[in-house]
């Protein structure tokens, strides 16, 4: 390595600024630096040991990390959020002996998504409706006519050459 590059990479050590810790050991820091002209923050995280547990990090931190908070969390402040949830738990325990109803705790996929309410709302031609229109297209005598055919659905896509077409004329089938 280059003693120029060493000594940047030294500088950027020295001009972090340790912002707080979490109940886990994971130190938080930041940094300001110029990026392209402009000074922008930088902030990380440190994890405690060597195994960079990532679901150590709690959300007040992640939110800090994101830049979806400008201040740091508190001491104080994860304390009172970590109490809250303590006494949440501890309600949703008591409801839980009152009723004798314990929710299911479900692990990955357990249900089909809906996709009825992605359809369309336009009728289409399923294969029911195809075997009725060729029964109807075919005679008496079991002969193919195209003089039988009865057009009983609507497509519900536009038809033409394109010739005629105006723009914002046409209309789905009701």
């Amino acid at each position: 390595m280059s003693k120029q590059l060493v000594s940047r990479l030294l500088g950027m050590f020295r001009s972090r600024t340790q912002v707080g810790a979490d109940k886990f050991g994971n130190r938080y820091f930041t940094r300001v630096e110029e990026v392209d002209g402009v000074m922008e923050e930088k902030r990380w995280v440190e994890f405690k040991g060597s195994d960079q547990d990532q679901t150590t990090v709690q959300v007040e931190w992640i939110c800090w990390l994101n830049g979806q908070r400008k201040k740091a969390p508190t001491p104080e402040e994860l304390a009172e959020l970590e109490a809250r949830r303590e006494r949440y738990s501890k309600k949703k325990e008591e409801e839980e002996k009152k009723t004798g109803v314990r929710p299911v705790k479900t692990v990955g996929k357990f249900e089909s998504p809906n996709l009825k309410s992605s359809i369309p709302q336009f009728p289409d031609t399923s294969l029911d409706q195809r075997k009725g229109h060729d029964e109807l297209s075919r005679s008496k005598d079991g002969s193919d006519t195209e003089d039988a055919t009865v057009d009983t659905d609507r497509s519900s896509e536009p038809t033409g050459t394109g010739a005629t077409f105006k723009p914002g004329t046409w209309q789905p089938p009701t």
